[in-house]
């Protein structure tokens, strides 16, 4: 970095610029450098206040404008590949963090309304331009599709073959979303859903959609199941269960699942097993979230099912949010008025990292189809 550059933007030439520089040159990264992955500083207190305060600094830094990057998604990709966040200081807020939840249940059944109040009650206005018409805020299946609407519909296509599906089933929708799932189910396979969420606004529209259907959409928590279901099927929820609560999810399942039931479990998860929560995606997208590993899972359902299959096409949902994040852009000018400028630059943050997550591998995307044993085996599509 010559110093005419680190001048031109009022860069000092510190140990703080000097540090930062040494790790991002080991991404591939150029502070103020011409690739569209390179970062532009804005302010020069920038280095200073990511080195000190990690994830969260990055992330704030950015909302606040202090720092710009035209692919926000390879910039992180880049970052993940390179083992960048391994190296960057955990400041002592974080640390409180982790003990936190090692200590308490941060997904107590008072604390589990929290993320249905701050995140997906942020307005149906957003969601309905960003998502596909079936409204799935969750990972799309590409195999065979070019668009977002045909991933969609063939990600529930293929829960709806997994499962097993058959006209006068009764099944179980936890953590139901706006009702694209439920809806589906009902139309094409003749089933009664219920389906359960902790959002008002997901509800509201949930209902809309269904009704008619031989559907029933219940704001309530799932520990709160008490009923008899031929299929169960959790769609990007159990990312919110959290460590302490792994094992009554599954006793739940096992309550209200029949005796030649199955369950489809489909979530983000994470290559390691510790306490997997970005501060910044905790702070402002998903407060309280935590990513399950295969051992959490594994440790947690041994006692109730047999695993029959494991699908992971978490390469899938990088397309998925490069996908919402371009329809999130086209339809800014719409919504802009109900949002702030600040809002714009966490949300496509939120998208872009997260896609840079997926592209790296750095996290997963899993479909788990449980039974208790089904004779002769059970054969899954792809």
């Amino acid at each position: 970095m010559s110093s005419s550059c680190i001048e031109e933007v009022g860069v000092r030439d510190d140990n703080w610029f000097r540090i930062a520089n040494e790790l991002l040159s080991r991404a591939g990264i150029r502070v103020n450098g011409p690739a569209a992955s390179d970062i532009q500083v804005k302010n020069p207190d920038f280095f200073k206040r990511v080195l000190q305060e990690g994830s969260l600094g990055l992330g704030e830094s950015y909302m606040d404008g202090w720092w710009e990057c035209d692919r926000l998604d390879i910039f992180f990709t880049k970052v993940l590949r390179a083992g960048l966040e391994k190296q960057l200081p955990h400041n002592f807020k974080d640390t409180l963090r982790i003990a936190g939840a090692r200590l308490f249940n941060l997904q107590s059944k008072k604390r589990a309304w929290i993320v249905g109040k701050e995140h997906y009650d942020l307005g149906n206005d957003l969601f309905t331009r960003m998502l596909d018409p079936q409204m799935q805020y969750s990972c799309a299946y590409w195999k065979d599709a070019e668009n977002l609407d045909d991933a969609q519909r063939a990600k529930l296509k293929l829960i709806g073959e997994k499962l097993k599906l058959k006209p006068g089933m009764r099944v179980l929708d936890i953590g139901c979303g706006w009702g694209g799932l439920a809806q589906f189910m009902a139309q094409n396979y003749g089933v009664s859903v219920v389906g359960v969420t902790i959002s008002a606004e997901q509800q509201k529209m949930a209902q809309q959609r269904c009704e008619g259907l031989d559907v029933d959409i219940r704001l309530q928590d799932y520990r709160d199941l008490n009923e008899q279901f031929d299929r169960i099927v959790s769609v990007g929820m159990f990312e919110h269960v959290g460590p302490k609560n792994y094992a009554t999810y599954f006793s739940v399942v096992d309550r209200n699942l029949k005796p030649d039931g199955i369950f489809l479990l489909h979530t983000i998860g994470s290559k390691r097993t510790d306490l997997n929560v970005d501060p910044w995606i905790n702070r402002y997208i998903f407060p309280n979230g935590c990513l399950p590993s295969v051992r959490q899972i594994a440790n947690a359902s041994e006692s109730h099912f047999v695993m029959e299959d494991w699908h992971n096409f978490g390469a899938d949902y990088d397309r998925t949010l490069m996908a919402w994040y371009e329809r999130f852009l086209a339809a800014w000018p719409e919504i802009a008025d109900n949002y702030s400028e600040r809002f714009k630059r966490m949300f496509s943050y939120y998208l872009n990292a997260c896609a840079g997550a997926f592209r790296a591998r750095d996290i997963q995307l899993w479909q788990v189809v449980f039974s208790r044993g089904i004779e002769h085996g059970l054969r899954v599509p792809r």
